[in-house]
């Protein structure tokens, strides 16, 4: 629900990452456009924050895993440090800056060698000394020696130590890391025990590989006792079958699927992606502002579910394709990226105005989501906004939508209100419930047995004079849920008849919220080649010669015997 403004605000909470509990977390901080998103693509090993040159692009705090000699942690990248920011998306800014240096374990303090110490950075350094995490200074763009020796002019800001570094080139980024991982805290017990569980799991993996494991028969008493009844025998066969099986599962933990559902909220501009985000987690994580384009980048934060977790994916509001060509150089790549979080969900939220409703945008980030095969929600926001509504405006909000954009009829609809908290909670319910659908498998025989009533009651149209036949199918992925017919004259499978398929699935089998993929393939046959004279005789018995009989008049030789 919607936090009301007479309560406290909340603490921040950090972001729990999967299979563990609370880890390191390091933030960098530092003034406007001292290259604070370069380090932090460095340290992550991708293209995750929005780099420009040009201030004040990052906006929420963005985290991202690192892993250096051994020890994983979080890297938190914040927008620029400001005293005394005069712009009120500016000011959010300073208070994302301000909860991560409140939640972080290392601070990295960010300068510059090029513009060397100003006014911003010992503003910022004041900040910084009241922080109780030790802070290490990073001197970039430093990427010669001469820019080194310049560096040294920051120890003016009172710290022991400076680092000169050159993100965008990774020189000196190494060291940096190695002080880092330095001052982090000492290792919880549950991160001894997931590195623990990953080193058995890697040393019985290569023991499986290489085949020096023997086998152990369960069960079996002349295994269990030995051949002469030798009880200590017997106790060593035990202990060495409960250590194998200790591994097995181990290895079988380690390679297991744990990532846990991935949902991303999308739209346009300014629909309330961010608004729904703060009112799920309780708390302003994301910067909310009546300005189209606040969020820029595709902020991932993890959010207890029950007796797991699941990823919420904040996204930028995708414009039209015109307005991003003729934008700036940071909307194309907050564009660019929303399209990836979508690529990378399991889930989209599609979220839409409802004093708008369904727009040709709306309509166009739907059909994407679709295309790429994962689960869609459409939650009509704004509900609050919506006057003189009665029993049926949602039912015909609903048909509306659906007759617009025909091709969502299997996406469920809710009406939400981020601003209110109204049936925000349903929002994931469906979302999970949806995640759920694309995983589930059918059995072959169950999926045959609608198949072959969907064709008892309408065959498959004649096209061009040739009627296909459906054979038999089966389900060959999920993910979405992709299903295979085998077919005669499968190319000729009409549009119209593979959507009739498509109906007979989601009544029997519901899908809520997936699209389906339906592949036609021709089924194989064997046929042998068309034979002349006696070869083909011959092969059916020594029917020599009956093609020349059959030409000159004569009567053909007996069966079997010769010309």
């Amino acid at each position: 629900m919607a936090r009301q403004p007479s309560e406290p605000p909340p603490q921040p909470r950090v972001p729990r990452m999967s299979g563990s509990s609370q880890i390191p977390i390091v933030a960098i901080v530092g003034r406007p456009n001292v290259g604070k998103s370069t380090l932090f693509n460095r340290v992550v090993g991708e293209r995750a924050a929005i780099v420009e040159d040009r201030a004040r692009t990052t906006r929420d705090r963005l985290y991202g895993e690192g892993d250096w000699n051994g020890r994983r942690f979080l890297i938190v990248d914040t927008g620029g440090l400001e005293v005394d920011p005069r712009d009120p998306i500016e000011a959010r800014v300073q208070d994302q800056a301000r909860i991560a240096i409140a939640e972080a374990d290392v601070i990295v303090f960010m300068v510059e060698a090029i513009a060397g110490l100003t006014p911003a950075d010992q503003e910022a350094a004041e900040l910084l000394r009241r922080a109780k995490a030790p802070v290490l200074v990073a001197v970039n763009k430093s990427d010669n020696p001469k820019r080194e020796l310049e560096a040294a002019e920051f120890y003016a800001l009172g710290w022991e130590q400076t680092y000169p570094i050159a993100a965008i080139h990774g020189r000196g980024v190494a060291d940096l890391l190695d002080e880092i991982v330095a001052a982090l805290p000492p290792e919880s017990e549950a991160e001894l025990a997931r590195k623990q569980r990953e080193t058995e799991a890697e040393a019985f993996s290569r023991e499986v590989e290489e085949g020096r494991l023997e086998a152990f028969v369960v069960g079996d008493e002349a295994d269990a006792d030995g051949a002469d009844g030798d009880d200590a025998a017997g106790e060593a066969t035990e202990e060495a079958v409960e250590e194998a099986a200790r591994r097995w599962d181990a290895l079988i933990a380690s390679e297991s699927d744990s990532e846990p559902p991935a949902i991303a909220l999308v739209g346009r501009p300014n629909v309330g992606k961010s608004s729904l985000l703060n009112a799920l987690l309780g708390q302003d994580r994301m910067i909310v502002s009546e300005i189209p384009g606040t969020t820029r980048d595709a902020i991932d934060t993890r959010l207890p579910w029950g007796r797991t977790e699941i990823v919420l994916i904040d996204t930028a509001g995708i414009r039209r394709r015109g307005r991003v060509a003729g934008g700036p150089a940071a909307e194309r790549y907050s564009t660019l990226r929303s399209f990836r979080a979508i690529s990378r969900a399991d889930v989209a939220v599609l979220l839409i105005d409802a004093v708008d409703g369904l727009t040709a945008q709306d309509a166009h980030i739907a059909g994407f989501v679709v295309e790429e095969g994962r689960g869609l929600v459409v939650a009509v926001n704004k509900w609050d906004a919506v006057e003189e509504k009665t029993g049926s405006t949602f039912d015909q909000y609903v048909e509306w939508i659906r007759h617009e954009a025909p091709f969502l009829d299997f996406a469920p609809i809710v009406s939400i209100s981020a601003k209110t908290g109204q049936r925000v909670d349903r929002v994931l319910q469906l979302a999970v419930d949806v995640w759920a659908e694309r995983r589930k498998r059918i059995p072959t025989g169950e999926l045959n047995r609608i198949l072959a009533d969907a064709s008892a009651r309408q065959e498959p149209p004649p096209v061009k004079g040739r009627r296909p036949k459906l054979f038999y199918a089966t389900q060959a992925g999920i993910a979405p849920p992709t299903f295979v017919f085998f077919a005669r004259e499968a190319g000729s499978v009409h549009f119209s008849y593979r959507r009739y398929l498509e109906n007979r699935l989601r009544d029997e089998l519901s899908f809520l919220g997936t699209p389906i993929r339906l592949v036609f393939r021709e089924r194989a046959t064997v046929r042998l080649p068309r034979r002349r004279g006696g070869k083909r005789t011959a092969a059916r018995g020594g029917r020599r010669g009956s093609a020349p009989a059959k030409t000159t008049g004569a009567r053909p030789a007996a069966r079997g015997g010769r010309a």
